[in-house]
């Protein structure tokens, strides 16, 4: 028996009393609200599904916040002892998935047995525009260009760097941390290490306050003299254009997040993984040590993608590279 259940904010029906929520044409940042709080009422009621089905068969676009709501339910659904299952899924959502490996920890149900499994040939041409940035090949070949010569700068700086932090403390040259990219998507950002080798072994002895835990601390003891230096330069950042040349950020986008931080996102806030992580930004022109109140950050990156165009990138560019220039002839 099916039964419609016209108070919820997404049409739910039930079929055996195993709730099937209808997910709409466009999964973005006011949907995506409004099916975070549809599935969790229902794991809320007295009796707990076993299984909340979503119905995604007329779905064709999910944004980053969308992402964020049903990585939310998810977890929520594991908390209750019940699960997601997603059904009738369309190429452009299964390619999202497979952008952020989702399709590796989500249970995906196919609308019958007979039904022959979904092929997806070409995953570029099926992903959501969330930005124009996203799609603007300007834009690419900027950071191409951009990251190329900044890759030549970085070989060129590279003995000298390499000799001062080995010679300082002896260890890796580089430093890889997961990072969050466009829609979630997972990447490995690389830096000059500019902490002692067993930082991660005192970090639980280093006092920071939670709201500023990633946020670099320049008082952090962790950070090796030599490291203090590229901090203040930002030449620790130079590796980061192998990231640019990957495609994994640009050269002008909003700050590239942690898992942990992204953890800890409303849907909402998920919006602003909706462009490419940037090497510098709005939160970079306006003083990134000096920003540290978490909505301040949400603040610059969203109006970051509302401004965005070819020319505010340039700007921003500009402005960076007058910074940086101020910054390194104080240090000197």
């Amino acid at each position: 028996m099916v039964s419609p259940t016209p108070e919820a904010d997404f049409r739910v029906t039930y079929l055996d009393e195993i709730p099937s929520v209808h997910i709409p044409v466009r999964l973005s940042v006011l949907e995506a609200v409004n099916f975070k709080t549809t599935c969790q009422q229902l794991f809320s009621e007295s009796t707990v599904p076993s299984k909340i089905v979503l119905d995604f068969s007329h779905t064709t676009f999910i944004d980053s916040s969308g992402i964020g709501a049903l990585v939310s339910n998810l977890k929520f659904a594991k908390q209750r002892g019940s699960d997601l299952v997603l059904r009738s899924l369309k190429p452009q959502v299964m390619a999202v998935f497979a952008l952020t490996s989702l399709d590796q920890v989500l249970t995906i149900e196919q609308p019958s047995a007979t039904s022959a499994p979904l092929e997806i040939n070409r995953v570029d041409d099926q992903l959501p525009i969330t930005h124009p940035s996203i799609r603007s090949w300007v834009k690419r070949l900027i950071d191409i260009v951009g990251s190329i010569v900044g890759l030549i700068i970085t070989g060129i700086l590279l003995v000298p760097i390499a000799a001062a932090i080995t010679i300082n403390d002896p260890g890796p040259i580089f430093f890889a941390q997961t990072r969050c990219g466009w829609m979630g998507k997972k990447f490995r950002i690389w830096k000059f290490r500019s902490m002692c080798t067993n930082a991660e072994a005192l970090k639980d002895k280093i006092q920071n306050q939670a709201s500023g835990a990633f946020f670099k601390n320049d008082n952090d003891p962790r950070i090796t003299k030599v490291g203090r230096i590229l901090r203040k330069t930002s030449l620790d950042e130079l590796p980061q254009f192998w990231n640019v040349l990957k495609g994994e950020m640009s050269l002008v986008g909003t700050r590239p997040p942690t898992p942990d931080e992204v953890d800890r996102y409303e849907v909402p806030q998920w919006q602003r993984l909706d462009v490419k992580p940037g090497m510098t930004g709005e939160w970079q022109v306006n003083g990134r040590s000096q920003v540290r109140d978490f909505e301040d950050v949400i603040r610059l990156d969203l109006k970051y993608q509302q401004n965005w165009s070819l020319m505010y990138d340039l700007k921003l560019i500009v402005k960076t590279v007058t910074i940086l220039f101020q910054k390194n002839s104080g240090a000197v």
